[in-house]
């Protein structure tokens, strides 16, 4: 589904991301993982030609991101959203169909039913009339899920998308992500909480700067290739690190 081929992105003559190479299939949950200044973000903002690179090739399905955009969605991370944007839920959820139309073009009543029924997967059309800004951190983010289900995308990128929200809200949204796997649909999350990654992710890219390790996380979430990855910056334990 994805392939990165010797990616290298630097910001004002500092390497972030140097010859990274990876290949990512389809109906993977792969979690994104790295110490702080690893280059998580930035990865996905080359995936999704936001940014200029140095050198190297990014397709998805065999071609490059121009071509992909309706099947692409991200998640950006909640300090990069404009929360007192005046919008409704509804109205958030719906802009997901905005890579679907042409200019000009009006929302159609199957806008609106993807809209409604992004919604209800996501438990909140309840919320459908409350002002984005006015909901609890585990809302917000149940909020941009829907938006990117009313898309209809086939890759999903989320950054970070567990933080601020409580352990409840985080399982349900994991089920959610796991059941979209299942769809057939791939899931990169950009993840922090290592005790965490056995639980969620069937595939994992333990990345800084480079790539340390990739791989299904049975055999490739190990201890050798965490502190490989994390270094002194290892906080966190993972929860069988022997210590």
């Amino acid at each position: 589904m994805i392939s990165i081929k010797g990616l290298s992105v630097s910001y004002d003559g500092k390497m972030v991301l140097s010859n990274v190479y990876a290949e990512i299939s389809e109906g993977s949950f792969c979690g994104i993982l790295g110490p702080n200044g690893a280059g998580k973000s930035t990865l996905f903002k080359a995936i999704l030609g936001l940014i200029p690179t140095n050198s190297g090739k990014i397709l998805i399905d065999g071609q490059p991101i121009e071509k992909q955009r309706k099947r692409v969605v991200y998640v950006p991370q909640k300090g990069d959203i404009d929360w007192q944007f005046p919008a409704t839920v509804f109205d958030i959820v719906l802009m997901g169909r905005y890579p679907h139309m042409k200019l000009f073009q009006r929302f159609s009543k199957h806008d609106k039913d993807l809209a409604d029924q992004a919604l209800q997967q996501m438990g909140i059309e309840n919320l459908k009339s409350r002002q984005i800004g006015e909901l609890s951190g585990g809302q917000q983010q149940r909020v941009f899920l829907a938006r990117a289900i009313c898309q209809e995308a086939e890759v999903f990128l989320l950054d970070e998308p567990f933080v601020g929200v409580d352990i409840t809200t985080e399982e349900k949204i994991v089920d959610i992500l796991k059941q979209l796997a299942a769809e057939g649909k791939t899931l990169l999350v950009v993840h922090h909480d290592l005790s965490k990654v056995e639980d969620y992710f069937d595939h994992v890219i333990l990345l800084n700067q480079r790539i340390v390790a990739a791989g299904e996380t049975f055999s490739t979430f190990t201890n050798e290739n965490i502190n490989k990855a994390y270094g002194g910056q290892l906080t966190i334990l993972h929860k069988t690190l022997e210590v």
